[in-house]
């Protein structure tokens, strides 16, 4: 009979020392700065350049200046149709990955995501993929300082 008074004692025990110790799963928590990501492992801002492909033009000459606080201004003139520069500001904002940056243009809700590389920003399509085709890399912009004078910059942007 003594056995049985133990045997409610010891669930009883066991039922105070496990909600004392809750026992949870393991997750592996990691802030912002721990990941490591194009936003805050890549020297991104900087003005960039880029000849970009065109359907109807010789190519769409490009310059896009991103800041720090988030904010651009984009510089487009389509070469061999007008001598007009489009200017473009607005804001941006990274992708879920922080491998990739939307423009948010002030004055439309139209807008264009990159891939942040290093040095070199890639125009991705509506979707966020990369455009593939023979043309591909002709849709990188790349950083002013890392650009050669002498190559096909937009000095007068």
């Amino acid at each position: 009979m003594r056995t049985f008074r133990q045997i409610p004692a010891f669930f009883l025990f066991i039922a105070i020392f496990s909600a004392c110790n809750p026992v949870f799963a393991e997750t592996a928590e990691t802030s912002d700065t721990d990941t490591h990501h194009a936003q805050n492992s890549l020297d991104w801002p900087g003005i960039y350049h880029g000849f970009m492909p065109c359907d109807d033009c010789k190519g769409v000459k490009s310059t896009l200046a991103l800041n720090q606080n988030s904010s651009y201004i984009l510089i487009t003139q389509y070469v061999g149709k007008s001598e007009r520069e489009i200017v473009e500001k607005g804001k941006f904002s990274w992708g879920d990955k922080r491998d990739t940056i939307v423009l948010t243009p002030r004055n439309s809700s139209t807008t264009r995501q990159y891939f942040v590389g290093e040095n070199m920003l890639i125009q991705l399509d509506d979707n966020g993929n990369r455009i593939s085709g023979k043309l591909a890399d002709r849709y990188i912009l790349r950083r002013t300082d890392v650009t050669k004078a002498s190559s096909s910059s937009h000095l007068g942007h």
